[in-house]
């Protein structure tokens, strides 16, 4: 359903990476959140009207389309054509927020802390209330090892009432916990996301990949078995589900995830680990 300041087409910008993040971490520095989901600018005063396309400045449309534009670049890994793109949707429209965002984005993968956490900063102090906006700033803190401060920003994220992504905030923040060293909240975030959104793999395998670590055997067999019973299974949770199956004695689980671990992933290093006996790596 349409929110009422959402009067025409937003881009959404998903960096989620398709594999899963491993107990390590080792996968998470493609993650990051949505673009945004919402713009005020240019728009009627709060409660006068719902705003639609008519609505949108000259200015403001002719922003859009670069920003559209800047989205599709960036989405095909043509970081450069993309920055260019989002430097034209702001010299058309300065206040544009959404702009500043994926400009911050742009820069997290341009390895330019500095510039990314500015473009934040001043997509933040143009939608202060943008869910979507406090989650990518939160992964970049994160991945500064500026732990308290992405703590405290996805949890301003989360309290926004209207916020639609809650359950990717909480698992990114159970990630970044991880990450941390701080498990038992890494838990509790990857659970609050998991009653939101049972089918990301990606919280369910860390779940599953805590528990195992605590040796809650039953209910990371659980988590990871959800996973393995469908076409998301990949050699990591294929693996991680052999170690639980194997230290519960459950040969023929094991067996048959060894089975489809050989038959699927014939040259990953989870099965050459497997064959090697390895399984406290």
């Amino acid at each position: 359903m349409k929110k009422p300041a959402e009067g025409w087409r937003r881009p959404v910008v998903w960096l989620l990476q398709a594999c899963f993040a491993t107990v390590t971490l080792a996968g998470l520095a493609g993650l990051a959140g949505c673009a945004a989901n919402s713009t005020t600018a240019g728009l009627p005063a709060a409660g006068t009207d719902i705003a639609t396309e008519s609505d949108a400045t000259p200015a403001r449309k002719r922003a859009q389309i670069r920003l559209d534009l800047a989205v599709d670049y960036f989405s095909r890994g043509q970081t450069t054509i993309a920055l260019d793109e989002v430097k034209r949707a702001i010299v058309a429209d300065p206040t544009y927020g959404e702009a500043y965002n994926l400009r911050g984005l742009i820069y997290m993968r341009l390895d330019d802390p500095k510039l990314a956490e500015d473009s934040f900063r001043r997509a933040m102090a143009l939608k202060p209330r943008d869910g979507g906006i406090l989650h990518n700033y939160g992964w970049m803190l994160c991945q500064q090892h500026r732990y308290p401060e992405a703590d405290q920003v996805f949890k301003q994220a989360l309290a926004i009432p209207l916020y639609g992504d809650k359950a990717k905030t909480l698992m990114t923040e159970g990630l970044c916990q991880m990450q941390a060293g701080h498990k038992a909240e890494a838990e509790a975030s990857l659970s609050a996301s998991y009653q939101l959104d049972a089918g990301n793999p990606i919280t369910g395998y860390n779940l599953a990949s805590l528990l195992f670590q605590r040796n809650e055997l039953t209910r990371a067999q659980f988590y990871i078995r959800r996973i393995n019973n469908t076409d998301l299974a990949n050699a990591e949770s294929l693996w991680l589900g052999i170690k639980i199956e194997r230290k519960m004695n459950n040969r023929v689980a094991m067996l048959q995830l060894a089975d489809q671990l050989q038959h699927r992933f014939p040259e990953s290093r989870q099965l050459i680990a497997y064959q090697q006996g390895a399984f406290n790596e």
